[in-house]
């Protein structure tokens, strides 16, 4: 008999497990909006799918079915969330245009940031909140610290 490893090959120690309604649409969605490529489905009684594992890029992502007996559940498709799922892009604009026309609402539009990204916040179809990232400057710790502070002086000025 093998020996298992306490982490399974593959798999970072840590990932998110996005509860959804539909793990097919969050598959679906995530293919779609961030190319991503699907791993493992578990399906469920009825043949539809009741988990699903799937990677964007070199991340490790998993959608399972809300349960009865277990208390996690799907989030409300408000726009609120306690967690945010940050992704890194190629092209944060490009993302945001396959996003949209796959479901997604636009929270916060694209916009350039003074650490060096570009970003966008979206609500997917599941009711997650994703902010969507492209690196498209490499800042030094001295510049984001002086842009930072520019920011938050002009705020205090209004």
């Amino acid at each position: 008999m093998m020996t298992a490893k306490s982490v399974p090959l593959g798999v970072q120690a840590v990932f998110p497990m996005l509860v959804c309604q539909s793990p097919e649409a969050a598959m679906n969605f995530c293919a779609v909006a961030f190319g991503a490529v699907e791993q493992v489905r578990r399906p469920g009684p009825d043949g539809s799918a009741i988990h699903i594992a799937m990677r964007i890029n070199d991340a490790f992502l998993v959608v399972p079915s809300e349960f009865p007996d277990v208390a996690s559940r799907a989030p409300v498709a408000d726009g609120s969330s306690p967690a945010v799922i940050f992704v890194y892009v190629a092209d944060v604009d490009q993302a945001l245009e396959r996003a949209v026309a796959a479901g997604a609402e636009v929270l916060v539009p694209a916009q350039n940031q003074f650490w060096g990204d570009r970003t966008a916040r979206i609500l997917d179809t599941c009711g997650h909140v994703w902010m969507v990232a492209s690196r498209i400057e490499e800042t030094t710790e001295e510049q984001r610290a002086e842009r930072g502070s520019d920011i938050r002086d002009a705020g205090q000025q209004d």
